[in-house]
This record gives structure tokens, C-alpha cells and sequence, in this order.
């Protein structure tokens, strides 16, 4: 039961950082500027880099744990987008954006859930 419930949960945190990856990884910079203050203060690189990051960790979610090969690739992606969801959370508070703070908020706790079912009750 337990297992059904981290699949639930690696699915619907893999779909939300894929759709925020392939947004911030191949959408037309000028339409991230307007919905994404924050994209006006960085280097356009950097906004596909975290875009592809995002998707790569998507991805780490769940193809290495279906196809069995490198299972322990899924704990590293949730680590790395935990991490993400900190960097996220420390960006937004050094812009004084904090009602941006609980999505990273609830994406973190998520990802940790992730790692920590992973790794205790639900063994890989």
C-alpha cells in the first residue's frame, strides 16, 4: 500500500516539475518575463539551465525505479530537486518575493517524503 501511495506521490511531483521545466526550458524568454519576475534577474542561460534540470529530475523520478535499472537514480533526483525547492526558496526570500515560498515549500516537503520512503519504508 505504502508503494502505491510514493508512485502517487513521484507522479504528481514528476508532472509538476516537468510542466515548470519545459515552461522555463523552452518557452520564449518574453513570455517568462512577464509571468516570472525573477527571469528579468538572471542570465537567460541560467533559466534553461534550471528548466532542463527540472525536466532531467522529473524524469529521475520515476525511469530509473519502473525500469529497475540504476534504482537508486530515483532517490538522487528527489534529492536534487529538494535541493532546487531550497535554492528556489532562499532566491525568493533575497527578492522579498515570500508568496512564492509555498510551492517551494510543499515541493520540498514532497520530494523529501520521496527520499525518505525510498529509503526506509519502501525499499528500492
Amino acid at each position: 500500500m505504502m508503494n502505491i501511495v510514493v508512485w502517487i506521490v513521484q507522479g504528481l511531483v514528476a508532472l509538476a516539475f516537468l510542466l515548470a521545466g519545459f515552461m522555463k526550458g523552452f518557452a520564449p524568454l518574453a513570455t517568462l518575463k512577464k509571468n516570472m519576475t525573477w527571469v528579468n534577474s538572471v542570465p537567460a542561460a541560467f533559466v534553461r539551465f534550471i528548466g532542463i534540470a527540472e525536466i532531467l529530475g522529473a524524469i529521475g523520478l520515476i525511469l530509473p525505479l519502473a525500469t529497475g535499472i540504476a534504482p537508486w537514480l530515483t532517490v538522487a533526483a528527489a534529492i536534487g530537486l529538494a535541493i532546487v525547492m531550497v535554492s528556489a526558496a532562499i532566491f525568493n526570500v533575497s527578492r522579498h518575493e515570500t508568496r512564492h515560498i509555498g510551492l517551494n515549500v510543499v515541493l520540498l516537503l514532497l520530494a523529501l517524503f520521496i527520499v525518505i520512503a525510498r529509503l526506509t519504508f519502501v525499499r528500492i
